[in-house]
């Protein structure tokens, strides 16, 4: 994968996760060479913005009230797309303007991403069959019956297909986004950027 500031764009939409979406954003924005002379905001080692279907704001789980940077219509191109999760998915997954965007950008980008029950928007286009996945731990069973030709995993917080990595709930989207990090910087990089966060991370697999 390039090393020149990859594009990564988060997905938005109404009763998302909150932190399904801020916690890979908090990643991404945060991450540095690890360089005590290189920890200013000129120095990210990636470009990330959230993306919505329309450009205003959206009410995410718990009320919280987020402006997209970017919409569907109009936004740079991705390296790398996270699809999160919430309550919105059930939504969402009925949506096909949404959905044929994301699969769109997942024939461009070089990783695509999802966060607790996203997961279930790439199955609803098929993105997921044959390959081994994980979602919240609570849909787990949901996904297997919708979508038998999935292989759901219980005891993953990452599941790494290649092209496509799937993360359990909510807080796993941090691991994600850290293995992310580590596959594009190494592990030294993603070790340091969640030493920075003071997020215990534990690499697995």
């Amino acid at each position: 994968m390039q090393k020149q500031r990859p594009t990564v764009g988060v997905l938005l939409f109404d009763d998302v996760e909150v932190l399904d979406f801020s916690g890979p954003f908090e990643v991404f924005s945060t991450a540095r060479l690890v360089d005590a002379d290189k920890q200013g905001d000129e120095h990210r080692l990636f470009r990330v913005f959230t993306i919505a279907e329309q450009d205003r704001i959206l009410s995410c789980r718990g009320n919280l009230l987020v402006q997209p940077h970017m919409t569907i219509q109009q936004h740079l191109p991705l390296d790398i797309l996270v699809v999160p999760g919430g309550q919105g998915t059930r939504r969402e997954r009925q949506n096909r303007r949404l959905l044929n965007w994301i699969d769109q950008q997942n024939q461009r980008t070089q990783l695509t991403t999802s966060v607790c029950t996203g997961a279930f928007l790439l199955a609803e286009l098929g993105l997921l069959n044959q390959r081994r996945a994980t979602t919240h731990w609570s849909s787990i069973e949901w996904m297997r019956t919708t979508y038998p030709a999935i292989e759901m995993l219980t005891d993953r917080r990452v599941v790494d297909e290649g092209h496509i990595i799937t993360s359990a709930g909510v807080s796993a989207g941090i691991d994600m986004s850290l293995h992310v990090v580590s596959r594009v910087y190494g592990l030294e990089v993603a070790r340091w950027t969640a030493r920075r966060m003071e997020y215990d991370w534990r690499v697995t697999g």
